[in-house]
């Protein structure tokens, strides 16, 4: 027989409250937002241990805590590191979902460990876990058009055009984060790598 799982930790990436909820920055809140749902615990709640809010329940036939740091992007590390802890999670079964200039809009990419490509929210979380070696889940945001400063960019709303494939991009990303859970990484990669981009 083989070993049965053990819990796992999905955290969802973004910056808090109304102003931000709409922007290219939280699409990893969007995200965790359905996993959540699906978790069957329905909608998040504050845990003031680890700063976060969170909702439990099982994905892909596992125990999962799907999480969103109450922090700014910057500061994710802290409330991470507080779950991996709190929950007992091996580093190696946390998934980090977050937003990617490096790919086309709604490209998804899976990946363990490997730089952080200039994102706050990813040097945060891997200061304070003093590794990189977590799972990611990479939604693609496009670089800015022009000149835009990519700072202010991925704190703009989806454009119109973008908004009308949002869901299936954001429904996408949470089968892979499911995928990763139930079959590991190269077998997720295998199969989500091709539908997008």
């Amino acid at each position: 027989m083989s070993p049965v799982p053990g819990p796992a930790l999905v955290v969802g990436l973004g910056n808090p409250g109304p102003d931000y909820a709409e922007t290219r920055h939280n699409v990893g809140t969007r995200v965790a937002a359905l996993l959540a749902a699906r978790t069957g615990a329905g909608r998040f709640s504050v845990h003031k241990r680890t700063n976060s809010d969170l909702a439990q329940g099982r994905l892909a036939g596992r125990p999962v805590t799907v999480a969103v740091p109450r922090t700014y992007m910057n500061l994710s590390g802290g409330p991470v590191a507080g779950l991996v802890q709190y929950f007992s999670v091996p580093v190696t079964d946390v998934i980090v979902v977050h937003d990617e200039l490096d790919l086309d809009f709604g490209v998804v990419r899976l990946k363990r460990g490997g730089g952080e490509g200039g994102h706050n929210g990813l040097r945060s979380i891997s200061r304070s876990l003093g590794t990189r070696d977590y799972l990611r889940v990479r939604f693609g945001i496009g670089r800015p058009p022009g000149r835009q400063d990519p700072a202010d960019y991925v704190l703009k709303r989806f454009s119109a055009a973008e908004k009308r494939e949002l869901d299936l991009g954001v429904d996408l990303a949470a089968d892979a984060a499911e995928a990763l859970l139930a079959d590991g990484l190269e077998a997720a990669q295998n199969r989500f790598h091709p539908l997008s981009g």
